[in-house]
């Protein structure tokens, strides 16, 4: 399991967690399931779940990244301060078939987010596009606009 952080341009690191409708905080972390790092799923941890985390389609001048449970459920992704500000963590920009991944404070300065892995390994958290159309796919009804991935870049 690698951790999901952004880092401020001072070099402080801010968790990313999944929170639901009532504002409790579930763990996100990229899964390292073989020998190989460079292409990794993203998941929020909830009640023993893994849930998928997407980047969904939207008409918002940043895409919204949300955690999709099983039964539908929008769980929101954010970092975290030290001071416990919620920061939104959005897809803000695309490069052909990848998506940059940022933290926005409330500023709008945009921290980079990666995953950290136990022995040190850092890799990009990015969305990437599989298919040329808008809507890759639907999770419980929800339309999906890429997949969010740590990737060795």
């Amino acid at each position: 399991m690698w951790n999901i952080k952004a880092i401020t341009p001072d070099g402080k690191n801010l968790d990313v967690k999944a929170f639901d409708s009532d504002g409790n905080k579930f763990d996100v972390k990229a899964i390292q399931d073989s020998e190989q790092h460079s292409f990794m799923n993203i998941k929020a941890f909830v009640e023993g779940v893994e849930l998928s985390i997407k980047i969904m389609d939207s008409s918002e001048e940043y895409a919204p990244i949300k955690a999709i449970g099983i039964d539908g459920t929008i769980y929101d992704i954010k970092a975290l301060t030290q001071d416990n500000v919620k920061l939104d963590v959005k897809g803000i920009s695309r490069s052909g078939n990848i998506i940059h991944v940022k933290a926005i404070n409330e500023n709008g300065d945009l921290y980079a987010v990666k995953a950290f892995a136990p022995d040190g390994k850092l890799n990009q958290v990015k969305g990437i596009k599989i298919f040329d159309r808008k809507v890759e796919m639907k999770v419980q009804g929800h339309p999906v606009y890429a997949h969010l991935k740590a990737i060795n870049q």
